[in-house]
């Protein structure tokens, strides 16, 4: 059993889930630090007091390992190894009640939007001041930036609305201080986040102003890069495109989830758009900016997914040659509109899709890295491991895509968070091999 400290307990973050959740946790764990608690991230040491589990109810898989995170501290508390156990986020906003029935040794439950009540809770003083001002847990050279919260949009297999509530957009000019203060500190690329970007300033501007917000952060003195992440097909802003063209921070890169592309599959989705329609925002995308990055991600095993269609959806990636591509097998949620279908197709048959898409995708992204190799890339790096400078390009976001391998020679002198660039010299699936150019005199 430990003994009680003098002071304030100190308390171990935990982040289950997507970089929205991380931004979350960021901004939760600087409240508490300005409240002078002694605060850590995902802590393996037993020295905390106070557990705070930050969950993800998005899929199965997902909940499933919330589930696993909470009932772990649970036994941790029984056990008196903690003392206090705290539950917020998306599955806690989803399942409250049910689990404070099942998990009585939670302290507490929270939804995504009681920041506040969590922090009373805490005896912490909610600091409304505090704008965009964050414990970062990201490399301090780059940064996740949530422009607006939850989501209008109606696709039928999701249940983010559920969790995070209607479209809510920031507005440009705290975004633009948020930033600021994030540059301030260090941070040289920023990745816009939202649950649908390109809806950004309907609410509040009562017209679509993603492109005014990227010129506004591109005028961020010491802002190098920034990414787009998370944009929607179905009327996408067009003046988005030239801003990624014209504006020099911004990234040649776009991340927008397509789901399928069968014209049948989108109606049962309620994605708003059809095979040509998503088929033209990706060509127009490729046509207004010469050399972007397309990063999309496929749902597979639907309710009713035919063989056909999802032949179809193969014959598509082979087709668009994407750069970037994620698969996720549907997870039949309820109360969404999909949990009305029968989910009729099989696990096996699901994983076998998924890895079909992947086994197509890996062949086309190696042959467009053996492409790249003799090009010259500016690149970020992003960490040192086994003799190699880790970094990324433009083209490549944290964690999800391609990384550049630099081997470390005795005279390079690269620091974490640098630019450089370099010559790529080898190329596999998933990365590219480089070399430091010299620097022009």
């Amino acid at each position: 059993m430990k003994t009680k400290k003098i002071g304030k307990d100190k308390v171990n973050v935990i982040t289950m889930g997507c970089s929205k959740n991380m931004v979350d946790s960021e901004i939760l764990m600087h409240q508490l630090r300005v409240n002078d608690f002694e605060v850590s991230h995902d802590s393996e040491e037993d020295d905390s007091d106070i557990i705070i589990i930050n969950t993800c109810g998005f899929i199965d898989r997902a909940k499933e390992e919330s589930i696993n995170a909470i009932l772990a501290y649970a036994d941790e508390k029984a056990e008196g190894n903690i003392e206090k156990l705290y539950v917020t986020g998306c599955l806690s906003e989803r399942y409250k009640e049910d689990l404070q029935k099942e998990i009585p040794e939670v302290d507490a439950f929270f939804g995504t939007l009681e920041l506040p009540a969590l922090l009373e809770k805490l005896e912490a003083d909610y600091r409304q001041d505090l704008l965009g001002e964050r414990m970062l847990m990201t490399p301090p050279h780059y940064a996740y930036v949530k422009i607006s919260e939850g989501c209008n949009r109606s696709c039928s297999f999701c249940a983010i609305p559920l969790m995070r509530g209607k479209h809510i957009s920031k507005p440009i000019e705290d975004l633009v201080q948020e930033v600021k203060g994030l540059v301030k500190n260090g941070v040289k690329e920023i990745m816009l986040i939202a649950q649908e970007l390109t809806y950004y300033g309907l609410d509040i501007y009562k017209e679509r102003r993603l492109a005014q917000l990227l010129q506004a952060l591109n005028d961020i003195d010491g802002l190098e890069w920034i990414r787009l992440h998370y944009a929607y097909p179905s009327k996408f802003p067009s003046d988005v495109f030239d801003a990624i063209r014209e504006l020099p921070k911004v990234c040649n890169y776009l991340d927008m989830p397509l789901q399928h592309i069968n014209t049948e599959v989108l109606k049962r989705m309620r994605r708003q758009i059809d095979r040509q329609g998503t088929k033209e925002v990706i060509e127009e995308a490729r046509r207004r900016v010469p050399g972007i990055a397309v990063r999309t991600t496929f749902l597979v095993g639907f309710p009713g997914e035919t063989e056909e269609e999802f032949e179809d959806l193969l014959a598509f990636i082979e087709e668009m040659r994407f750069e970037r591509v994620g698969v996720f097998q549907y997870s039949h949620e309820e109360n969404t509109l999909a949990h009305q279908l029968e989910d009729n197709i099989s696990p096996e048959v699901k994983t076998e899709r998924a890895n079909r898409l992947m086994q197509a995708q890996q062949a086309i992204s190696f042959e467009l890295n053996q492409e790249k190799i003799g090009q010259k890339l500016k690149v970020l790096v992003d960490r040192i491991e086994g003799g190699y400078f880790v970094a990324r390009s433009e083209f490549d976001s944290p964690e999800v895509d391609n990384e550049v391998l630099i081997e470390m020679q005795e005279n390079d002198y690269l620091r974490l968070g640098d630019f450089a660039w370099v010559e790529i010299t080898d190329a596999t699936e998933y990365d590219l091999f480089a070399k430091i150019l010299p620097k022009e005199k």
